[in-house]
């Protein structure tokens, strides 16, 4: 009887075993086929977001990554999250834009460079900036954005405005049609073939397409350089880094910069009602539906923001947080909301040390 009854005892016990913790590098020298090891590490970040489960780390190692993480999961709570950070006293930045080559100087100081559409799998050139209390001011404004050495130059109103002489404030101006892009932009006394020429492409550095992806840790980051739109408290709220309707999340010691409207959002889901609430009333129902959606303290919020810096993202309030640096925001063009929108009500219920860069209603 006793050798009939141990092996059994064995396999409840191997079944039984706590999973161990995994560590998952990533470096510019990684390779996605690896295994993730310290020795094998990943080339994106990306690809150890799809592998990583609750409990894991993702170590990051010094450089540049183009992309947008899309976390397919979450952690199951504060003792199992998923963490994402720098490795530590690496400088890691990940950027939402591409270099882009094939110049043509036009005249003067002005260059402009055709695109197919199937460049972009997100085209923030026909993405036009708008959305409840927001004022355009007369004119049209785009997600997009056009760098040189690192910085936005400013949309221009129309293309005449960009084919004239540079003057102080640099230009650009794109057009879309249903095969390419075309984008006239100033570089006085520069080569952008030579120069390195960078175009914003995604609407987000890190932010997970679905919602319910809870408790993330993410540290020690640069961020920069995304295609974000307005997030008025009646639509979807995407940001350079967002929780998505999602609980629990850690954004700390990051630097935020060159997101065209939003740094972080803590903000809702986005629904048929997206933008078409822009009153009081309309307001008032947002709030009753995502009530009716899960908008409780055991599903929503308890999000920690804190230690990060914020570099010219184009609208940014009074922080909530005394541990967050705002540096001034440089407004690349002039637009206005509503001085009678609502106030903002927090779609995260009870949260702890918020702060950041955010239309008025990007945080909270």
């Amino acid at each position: 009887m006793k050798h009939c009854i141990t092996p059994i005892l064995l396999v409840v016990t191997l079944c039984g075993a706590p999973a161990t913790a995994r560590e998952i590098h990533v470096a510019t020298t990684g390779d996605d086929a690896a295994n993730g090891a310290a020795d094998a590490p990943l080339r994106t970040i990306q690809a150890a977001a799809n592998q990583a489960m609750p409990g894991d780390t993702i170590t990051v190692h010094e450089g540049i990554y183009r992309e947008r993480i899309d976390p397919p999961r979450g952690g199951e709570s504060d003792e199992k999250r998923i963490t994402y950070q720098a490795a530590p006293g690496a400088n890691v930045t990940i950027k939402g834009f591409e270099v882009v080559k094939g110049w043509e100087h036009v005249g003067h100081d002005t260059w402009k460079v055709v695109l197919p559409n199937s460049f972009f799998d997100f085209n923030p050139y026909a993405d036009e900036i708008r959305g409840d209390w927001f004022r355009p001011q007369g004119r049209k404004h785009h997600t997009g954005a056009v760098y040189l050495d690192g910085h936005w130059l400013v949309e221009a109103a129309a293309l005449d405005e960009v084919i004239r002489p540079a003057g102080e404030t640099l230009q650009w101006f794109g057009t879309v049609d249903s095969e390419k892009t075309t984008i006239h932009a100033q570089f006085p006394g520069v080569d952008p073939n030579a120069d390195g020429i960078e175009i914003n492409v995604r609407q987000s550095v890190f932010y997970p397409g679905e919602t319910g992806r809870n408790y993330i840790t993410v540290r020690g980051f640069t961020m920069e350089h995304a295609a974000t739109n307005w997030a008025p408290p009646t639509a979807e709220q995407v940001g350079l880094i967002g929780t998505h309707w999602s609980k629990g999340w850690i954004i700390e010691d990051n630097t935020i910069r060159y997101s065209v409207c939003t740094g972080i959002t803590l903000g809702k889901y986005g629904d048929e009602w997206d933008n078409r609430a822009g009153t009081a009333d309309g307001y008032n129902g947002t709030i009753r539906r995502a009530l009716a959606n899960g908008w409780n303290k055991e599903n929503i919020g308890h999000h920690i923001v804190r230690n990060n810096r914020f570099i010219h993202n184009l609208f940014i309030a009074p922080p909530d947080s005394p541990h967050t640096t705002k540096p001034p925001a440089r407004w690349r063009w002039r637009a206005t909301s509503s001085s009678t929108a609502p106030p903002h009500r927090n779609t995260n219920p009870i949260p702890r040390h918020r702060g950041g860069s955010r239309t008025p209603a990007a945080l909270g």
